[in-house]
């Protein structure tokens, strides 16, 4: 079988079977090519490769490619699944990825930005755009609800639930229904300041970026189709180095969620916002909050500590 048409049955397998996301089976499907790609290189053939030609491959993507122990877990499932799918189509017998040992993952704490910070990022886009206009609403969608970069792309007009008419100060906030990983829907709620630039948007800047189109899509790129999820992060990528910060743009995401849990949220109520299967996923969050209480502690509270002394020694 030709290696196109094999990686198009793989993907309508992952789609039809496996029921995986098309966001998860479009990755599968980019794993299977490269992994088909190495093997070609190397003279090998999918029906004959061995555990031990994966270890080689796997220390190749470590060494050359500079993955993660994270990234590494993602390819061996996608080599599984891929292996799974060759058994089926009678292209093999076994599965030689059942046997690779999965990494564990280290725990790495989310970068997270102050309000201030945020702002000051959001502040160098240039809203008198329409594009500038649709990049300041996404980010402060994204930021106010908590959204991953690929479902606030994916959101449709008829998603929104909008308050009545009003300023960010006099407004209420507004309501969305999201599709997040495993193509599961959720409810998300979004403050006021969301609702202001939402209005904006959709009457100055959408309406031109449509260029006569029809198209379901809340966000809209140049073309008139639904914005990229490779767009906005090349353009918020630009705009965080006109802030003088690096952070990516799931930082956002990240600080939503570290605010909420600082303001006294409980953990629950943040894991469904999030959309997290697992409730162990939102608590790291509750460390990143220890992490800035301890950096508090050791700005203020030395010099704190040494007024205290010098009071009790009559000085």
């Amino acid at each position: 079988m030709a290696a196109t048409a094999l990686h198009d049955l793989f993907f309508s397998r992952l789609i039809a079977q496996e029921r995986r996301s098309p966001l998860t089976a479009e990755t599968y499907q980019v794993e299977a090519r490269r992994f088909l790609e190495w093997l070609a290189a190397e003279g090998l053939e999918l029906g004959t490769a061995d555990s031990s030609d994966l270890a080689r491959y796997l220390d190749k993507r470590r060494n050359s490619d500079r993955i993660d122990s994270r990234s590494t877990a993602k390819v061996i499932s996608a080599l599984r699944s891929f292996f799974r799918f060759a058994v089926d189509e009678s292209i093999r017998l076994d599965n030689p990825a059942s046997i690779l040992e999965v990494p564990r993952r280290s725990v790495h704490l989310p970068e997270v930005l102050s309000r201030e910070a945020v702002e000051r990022v959001l502040d160098t886009v240039d809203s008198d755009t329409p594009l500038g206009l649709r990049d300041r609403t996404i980010f402060e969608l994204i930021y106010s609800a908590g959204l991953r970069v690929s479902e606030a792309v994916s959101l449709n007009l008829r998603d929104l639930d909008l308050p009545g008419a009003g300023s960010p100060e006099k407004g209420g906030g507004g309501i969305a229904r999201v599709r997040g990983k495993g193509n599961k829907e959720r409810l998300v709620v979004f403050g006021e300041v969301a609702v202001f630039w939402l209005r904006r948007y959709l009457k100055d800047s959408r309406p031109k970026l449509m260029r006569h189109l029809h198209s379901p899509a809340l966000f809209i790129g140049r073309s008139g189709k639904r914005l990229s999820r490779k767009g906005i992060w090349k353009n918020y990528a630009r705009f965080t180095a006109l802030a003088g910060t690096s952070s990516r743009l799931h930082t956002l995401r990240h600080s939503f969620a570290t605010e909420l849990l600082s303001g006294g949220a409980d953990l629950r109520s943040v894991q469904e916002l999030l959309g997290h299967s697992d409730l162990t996923t939102t608590q790291i969050y509750t460390h990143v909050d220890v992490t800035l209480l301890r950096e508090s502690h050791r700005k203020f509270l030395p010099r704190l500590g040494k007024e205290t002394v010098q009071r009790g020694m009559g000085k």
